[in-house]
């Protein structure tokens, strides 16, 4: 199949490619004779009402050393591409809300865009997870400190985290009796003024905070589990946590099946959901992440699915 992929991403050279699942993806692609272009928000331009881009086409390898050769580099209408991956990594910031825009324009246009801008806009990662209660623990969003604290006073033993916070960043427990409350408190919402999401503290996150991921509502049958450090709270990885594999839980299924109708109709193609214990924490709608791990516990190729899946969607039409 003769198809152009475009990847829109951090600098190529700044990636991890041990762990990038971006990579991966692009490396899937590749293997399907497909001509794969990585380009950054900066590459991208509207002139006449119409997107374009500075294009770089790459080679790719399987090199932890020496992963990429730049092929060429054109600039060309966005809508010349048979598809682009929207793979930026947060922050969520201005930038970012610019460059779904962008793309959403070019969507408009018949470009096929993964995820789909809107939803990516639309779906904070923190908040979405809160249309599925049902799946959730308790939980309250609010900027007022009285709220917060309440909560606390209910609950005994609480997370507090920002709503726009990526890898365990600015994650705080407070426990029964925390003389830190009111400086947790006064810290995240900023005097008051920035919504804040508080959490009932799930004991289960010492097995692991579970990444599962998803592609058009379908889970991957294996989550990573992300075991929190000697002395922390968070698994994230990026705040040390080790990656243990698992296969997923009955109860794991269920809260896929309970979110994957939500993400099929938004255009949510390839999605990372949280979950600790029993409850559904985060839905990870940017950039998710795992797909090394994963790949490598249980012989996978989930990039391999997904180009799968994009290639189906073409061929069918989109809907």
């Amino acid at each position: 199949m003769s198809f152009a992929l475009g990847v829109v991403m951090d600098p190529i050279e700044s990636i991890n490619p041990k762990k990038d699942s971006t990579l991966a993806m692009m490396l899937a692609a590749q293997a399907r004779g497909w001509t794969v272009y990585c380009l950054q928000q900066s590459d991208l331009v509207i002139t006449g009402g119409k997107v374009h881009a500075r294009l770089t086409e790459v080679e790719l390898r399987h090199d932890m050393h020496d992963w990429y050769t730049v092929k060429a580099i054109v600039e060309a209408p966005l809508n010349d591409l048979d598809a682009v991956l929207m793979r930026k990594d947060p922050p969520f910031d201005m930038e970012y809300i610019y460059t779904t825009y962008m793309l959403e324009m070019a969507e408009t246009a018949g470009l096929l865009v993964l995820n789909r801008p809107g939803s990516i806009r639309d779906c904070n990662e923190k908040l979405f997870a809160l249309q599925f209660p049902q799946c959730c623990p308790p939980h309250i969003v609010s900027r007022d400190p009285a709220h917060l604290r309440a909560f606390h006073t209910e609950h005994q033993d609480v997370i507090y985290k920002p709503l726009d916070g990526m890898g365990g960043s600015s994650i705080f427990r407070a426990q029964p009796g925390d003389a830190n409350l009111s400086v947790i408190i006064e810290t995240l919402t900023r005097q008051g003024t920035t919504q804040t999401m508080a959490q009932k503290y799930i004991p289960e996150i010492k097995q692991g905070d579970k990444r599962i991921l998803l592609i058009n509502g379908e889970p991957i049958p294996y989550a990573l589990a992300r075991i929190p450090a000697v002395g922390e709270t968070r698994g994230n990885l990026a705040a040390g946590g080790e990656g243990v594999a698992r296969p997923l839980t009955e109860r794991d299924r269920w809260i896929c099946n309970e979110v994957a109708p939500a993400l099929q109709a938004k255009g949510l193609y390839f999605v990372g959901i949280d979950v600790i214990g029993d409850y559904l924490t985060e839905i990870n709608v940017t950039c998710p992440t795992c797909i090394r791990e994963l790949d490598k516990a249980y012989d996978l190729d989930i990039a391999g699915d997904y180009m799968n899946f994009i290639e189906t969607l073409c061929s069918n039409g989109r809907s």
